[in-house]
């Protein structure tokens, strides 16, 4: 038999692991991509000046042994497993990451009140949970709740708890017993409870090292932007004037460009796709001469007047992504066509980020900045608001309707890690592959 046609829309994790899916079966899928490179948001760059940047953090700490022997194997096992630190800033404060069992160092009233909002709240009756702010009220009292995790949804999620639903939450948000809550406050070294203990990285290459062996199984082509899709004749438009025909499509694009993309969408397909709420982000990269910059790999900020929502700091995830003797800072900055949009240039943000580096005392007045620039993220997190649900349902069965196998964070419209982006892709693959053999 002649092999499908199987065109994949994106090179990202979930892509790649359709088409790893895809190779598995004798079929070598084409890969379409609208941008110059592949990798999607899981791309990593580096400037003349030697620092290199991912897209966004990424660090895999997948605890499938399937997924960590194939993303060992496509870096030929050059990786390096370190134990994560990450902590928190709040009115300059820098508790340990989560802040619920690590308030040691925190003023004393705020503490007494967190805790006893904690305990009256577990002698209340059951609160009945309908969104976030319910789940957060129930897990940790007033006074803890609107400090915390409600302020940092407000800059993160763009939104506020009580518009957001709990179906994201799974090991995200830690809910500690009250010992824990005691613990963490009287002792400046209470255990881990982070889901993420210990992760991976590439040695060389940054992030994007663990792709480059999945890229090989398919037929790469860069430059092609989607934007038409016709699924009666079978057909891919794309700006640059070619034309693909494909026997079955997957997709991993973000599902609102996606069926903008399909012809004869009905309207109210197309107003749920509208309906759909994502983050966009400003990527700030600061390299600076010196590497002592932060004790974690990673810090969250819950203060609204710090502009950025988190920090990262790649050379701390391996010495080969700054020049020798440097460290490096990538603030996330964050906005919504929906709940905030884009206030200036990704450009226009780096001197903010700068100062409020230098507010808090990750920078110094001395420190020489040897790199700076900006870039923007158009998808970055989906927001989990009280339109998702019903929005998304109408979507997905209308693209299963067409047999168009949907994949990854931005198909799937979840709250995907790598490795479950890369499954993702795979199982969308096999959906591909049961609609051929049935047709």
């Amino acid at each position: 038999m002649t092999p499908p046609k199987v065109a994949v829309l994106g090179s990202g994790m979930a892509g790649l692991g359709a088409t790893y899916r895809l190779h598995a079966s004798g079929i070598k899928p084409v890969l379409y991509d609208r941008n110059a490179y592949y990798g999607g948001n899981t791309a990593s760059f580096r400037s003349d000046s030697g620092f290199l940047f991912d897209v966004g953090p990424h660090i895999t700490y997948s605890k499938d042994p399937r997924i960590q022997d194939l993303l060992a194997d496509s870096v030929d096992q050059r990786y390096t497993t370190l134990q994560i630190t990450l902590n928190n800033y709040w009115h300059g404060h820098w508790p340990l990451h989560p802040v619920q069992v690590h308030m040691h160092g925190l003023p004393q009233d705020m503490i007494v009140k967190v805790i006893t909002d904690f305990v009256n709240e577990r002698q209340a009756p059951e609160r009945q949970v309908t969104n976030y702010a319910d789940w957060l009220l129930a897990s940790f009292g007033r006074t803890f709740a609107e400090n915390f995790p409600m302020q940092y949804t407000r800059k993160f999620h763009l939104t506020t708890a009580d518009n957001m639903s709990t179906d994201w939450l799974g090991p995200r948000v830690y809910r500690p017993s009250l010992e824990e809550v005691l613990q963490g406050a009287l002792s400046p070294s209470y255990a881990h409870t982070h889901y993420v203990t210990h992760f991976r990285y590439p040695t060389e290459g940054g992030f994007a090292s663990y792709l480059r062996k999945f890229v090989e199984k398919g037929e790469l082509k860069l430059d092609h932007e989607a934007i038409s899709i016709d699924p009666l004749a079978k057909e891919i438009t794309f700006s640059n004037g070619r034309v693909a025909r494909y026997d079955t499509l997957i997709s991993s694009v973000p599902l609102p460009d996606l069926i903008r993309m399909i012809r004869r969408t009905p309207p109210d397909v197309a107003d749920a796709a509208s309906r759909l709420a994502c983050s966009k982000c400003v990527l700030v990269n600061i390299g600076v001469n010196r590497e002592d910059i932060s004790k974690a790999h990673m810090t969250y900020f819950y203060d609204e007047d710090i502009c950025f929502t988190r920090l990262s700091f790649p050379h701390m995830l391996s010495p080969n992504n700054v020049p020798p003797g440097a460290g490096s800072i990538q603030a996330e900055v964050y906005f919504s066509d929906k709940y905030r949009p884009l206030e200036g240039t990704p450009e226009s943000w780096i001197e903010p980020v700068i100062r409020d580096l230098r507010r808090c005392g990750l920078l110094r007045e001395e420190d020489t900045i040897l790199f700076k620039d900006a870039m923007l993220v158009r998808y970055a997190n989906v927001i989990f608001d009280l339109e998702r649900a019903a929005a998304l349902k109408t979507v997905h069965n209308y693209l299963d309707e067409l047999e168009i196998a949907y994949c990854g964070r931005y198909g799937e419209w979840g709250y995907h890690w790598t490795d479950e982006s890369f499954k993702s892709g795979e199982q969308a693959a096999e959906r591909s592959l049961t609609a051929v053999i049935r047709a």
